[in-house]
């Protein structure tokens, strides 16, 4: 990230974008691929969701969504920045034309639908990001957040259009591309990837434990034993993540937790004072009150976090849909053939079909000096 920092500015590439920076996105990977030479037969990068629409149809295109994270599209036009590119020697001949949502990439390949004995049918592009469709299948309303909550969590609001300041980018959030013309304004959080990675890491040791037993336990702790900042980039893939956890609890001078239970109590608690956190943060940036959470995704299904969430940031909570992504795929899709008109009364009809599991924020003992203990938490690491 350094070496391309040094042919163009942080700042800039963030104020052309407006994308978060983070080491695996596409713009730094591209560059080392140059550096270390393309092959020469390369004819066109398409990205993994574009080479299965690729093989389907045989028409090589970028969909938007899920091109915006990239971090090589002007944010401004929406379309490749190519004097970003040509600045940092990236080949932009082997960039493919990029198509929005909703978009017919083609009919299915002759061969192909004979080879499945199906009839011709369109190729349509759904957001081909995950959080991109994930979103669009969010009934989610205006005032409203969205946690996707999984192995990451992303938080944010729905917007009509970027945000770019230096404020922004201070804090390192972004601005992604979602479907019909909308903005996911968010930041990633590391998620439940941590607590994963530690019961993997127990199950190795011979500790096998139930999911659900093992949320049950937690929820009997009445207390708050400790507390983690949970985007330490040392999460990301550490030799042991329970050693991982017990280092940072040294340096914040916090007691170490040996029990199973106490240690996912820790991270749970922690995601929700850092979705508060970052509630907050959105509120300030956007110059707009939040008023209730939506999660979405595989962790909706957490009552433990999704309670944690509701109290810590004194919002009313909606859980679900859990498969929020193929809710979304099909109704973009829905969309682009004519079933619904757009994207709110495609919401619309979601939310009529669904039952969300509702958490109201409470107060329990020790919240307030625990959401204090966070924020000197993650006023060491931020």
């Amino acid at each position: 990230m350094e070496q391309l920092f040094a042919r163009v500015s942080r700042a800039e590439i963030f104020a052309r974008t407006g994308i978060q920076f983070l080491q695996f996105n596409t713009l730094f990977q591209l560059f080392a691929h140059a550096r270390e030479g393309i092959p020469p037969e390369a004819q066109t990068l398409l990205l993994m969701p574009d080479v299965i629409n690729f093989l389907l149809s045989g028409r090589r295109a970028c969909e938007y969504t899920n091109a915006t994270t990239t971090q090589m599209l002007s944010a401004r036009t929406g379309t490749w920045d190519c004097e970003l590119l040509n600045r940092l020697a990236l080949p932009t001949g082997l960039l493919p034309e990029i198509i929005p949502a909703g978009s017919t990439v083609g009919p299915i390949r002759a061969e192909l639908a004979a080879e499945l004995g199906i009839d011709p049918v369109a190729v349509i592009a759904p957001a081909t990001h995950d959080t991109g469709s994930a979103v669009a299948g969010a009934p989610i309303d205006e005032g409203w957040a969205y946690i996707s909550s999984g192995t990451w969590s992303l938080v944010g609001v729905e917007r009509s259009e970027p945000l770019i300041n230096d404020e922004v980018a201070r804090h390192n959030f972004t601005n992604e591309g979602g479907a019909f013309g909308t903005i996911r304004f968010l930041k990633n959080v590391m998620g439940l990837w941590i607590l994963e990675q530690c019961r993997k890491e127990w199950q190795r040791n011979g500790v096998e434990l139930d999911y659900d037993v093992l949320l049950r336990e937690v929820e009997a702790i009445k207390d708050y034993p400790a507390l983690i900042f949970p985007d330490d980039q040392r999460f990301l893939n550490p030799p042991g993540m329970v050693e991982a956890i017990a280092i940072q609890l040294e340096e914040t001078a916090q007691a170490s937790l040996s029990e199973p239970a106490l240690i996912a109590k820790a991270v749970l608690d922690s995601l929700a004072f850092r979705y508060a956190s970052l509630i907050g943060t959105i509120e300030s940036l956007t110059n707009q009150k939040i008023r209730e959470v939506r999660i979405i995704g595989g962790g909706s299904q957490n009552a433990y976090l999704n309670q944690a969430t509701a109290n810590a940031t004194g919002l009313p909570v909606s859980a679900g849909p859990v498969e929020a992504t193929a809710i979304g795929s099909a109704l973009v899709q829905s969309i682009a053939a004519g079933r619904f008109t757009s994207l709110t009364e495609a919401r619309r009809y979601i939310s009529g079909q669904l039952s969300p599991e509702k958490f109201s924020p409470q107060t329990p003992s020790g919240l307030k000096e625990a959401s204090r203990r966070f924020a000197e938490v993650e006023a060491r690491y931020v």
